[in-house]
């Protein structure tokens, strides 16, 4: 779609909305305004069938389209500003329920590193290095940012990410492009911006309160266990020591998490009320326009993977209806129903088995949302993990 408003040119594509300032009398200009307007342009005197004058400024049009596809789409990733972000991330459908954000810095690469344009061959760099050195099925991160305040897309929001051992499930990574350690790269003003309006975008899209169990830093779980320790032991420093003043939670509860909140929308009421979680058990499952097997795949929105905890909104025949406004639906044989707590205790020890005689292998902090999906004994196992956790400790939603 196309607006054309005094010399503004505004382009809408389905993930995209770009805005151009054109001086009076330009040539693109022109063509939007007789586009939009039926305006007679001046280089076209002898043309007088309104209908071809249109076609012309239309092809003009769709041959900017293009061009602005092929600037902002590269080797699978696509380029965008804050402002696109925004209008994309609102009108994208996820099935997978996100219950945190976290922050990272990439630290190697860093803004050394950062040439202006080379956005793609960073983040290909990223890809390359986690698939070939990690043994990862694709790049980590589901977003990165640049010194400049663009933003790359990562790996597919419906696929969980590789960021933080044990607290993947549920989880949006994004990685920001630097070492935002004490003494190495002075974050722009431009990035900062972009940090500060995207965490705010993804805490009202995915309706998430902004606190420091929504929002979290790298640097807060145990690099081997994934335990949350706030900091205190085997830690990286991630997303950094200077990190918007500082990387401990403390921080990002008076420095960072304010900023957030002063931009952050109140999330719209959903028009259809959740019913209950349920996770998918298949590695691909297809979500289909109606409850049956023989209906057509829908097409404006991928397969939901193995993992995947769907909110339910309607349950018929063996289908579960995904979507609150359209029929969207998966079969309820490939998935188990979930629920939702959340830690009620200072710290909720993970044991290997549902009782105190099993091994202890990690551990929860206070407030800490989790998914379970099998009660034995008043013990719950969290989602796809053979972990296992005391019901007594947990409120259950």
């Amino acid at each position: 779609m196309l607006t054309h408003v005094n010399s503004e040119i505004t382009v809408f594509t389905r993930c995209h909305k770009r805005v151009f300032t054109l001086a009076n009398g330009h040539f693109l200009s022109i063509l939007a305004l007789q586009f939009t307007t039926g305006y007679s342009a001046p280089f076209f005197p002898n043309v007088t069938n309104p209908n071809f004058i249109s076609l012309l400024a239309g092809l003009a049009l769709l041959f900017l389209l293009i061009i602005l596809h092929i600037m902002t789409t590269k080797l699978g990733f696509t380029k965008m500003d804050i402002q696109e972000f925004e209008t994309w991330i609102t009108s994208l459908k996820v099935a997978r329920t996100i219950l945190t954000v976290q922050q990272h810095h990439t630290y190697n690469p860093a803004y050394a590193q950062f040439k202006g344009n080379n956005h793609f061959e960073l983040q290909k760099g990223m890809k390359d290095y986690h698939i070939n050195h990690n043994g990862w099925a694709d790049i980590g991160q589901h977003f990165t940012t640049f010194p400049d305040g663009t933003i790359l897309t990562g790996r597919s929001l419906e696929k969980s990410p590789a960021c933080i051992t044990g607290q993947n499930a549920n989880a949006i990574c994004i990685e920001h492009l630097g070492n935002f350690d004490t003494g190495k790269d002075n974050m722009t003003i431009e990035q900062r911006d972009t940090i500060v309006r995207m965490t705010a975008k993804l805490c009202t899209r995915f309706s998430l309160p902004v606190n420091t169990n929504s929002v979290v830093y790298h640097h807060w779980f145990d690099l081997s266990s994934g335990q949350r320790n706030n900091g205190s032991k085997n830690n990286k420093s991630c997303p950094g020591t200077a990190f918007f003043g500082g990387n401990k939670v403390s921080d990002c509860q008076d420095k960072f998490l304010p900023l957030v909140s002063i931009i952050t929308q109140p999330t719209a009421q959903l028009t259809g009320q959740i019913i209950k979680y349920a996770m998918v058990t298949a590695d691909t499952l297809n979500i289909r326009t109606q409850p049956d097997a023989n209906s057509p795949k829908v097409t404006d929105r991928a397969a939901v993977t193995l993992g995947a905890v769907l909110r339910v909104y309607e349950e018929k025949n063996g289908w579960y209806r995904i979507s609150t406004s359209q029929q969207q639906w998966v079969a309820a044989k490939y998935t188990v129903d979930a629920k939702l707590a959340t830690v009620s205790t200072n710290t909720l020890n993970v044991r290997s088995g549902p009782g105190t005689s099993f091994d202890k292998s990690g551990a929860f902090a206070k407030g800490q949302e989790l998914f379970t999906v099998e009660q034995q004994n008043n013990w719950s196992r969290i989602a796809m993990d053979n972990k296992w956790v005391s019901n007594v400790f947990l409120d259950f939603k």
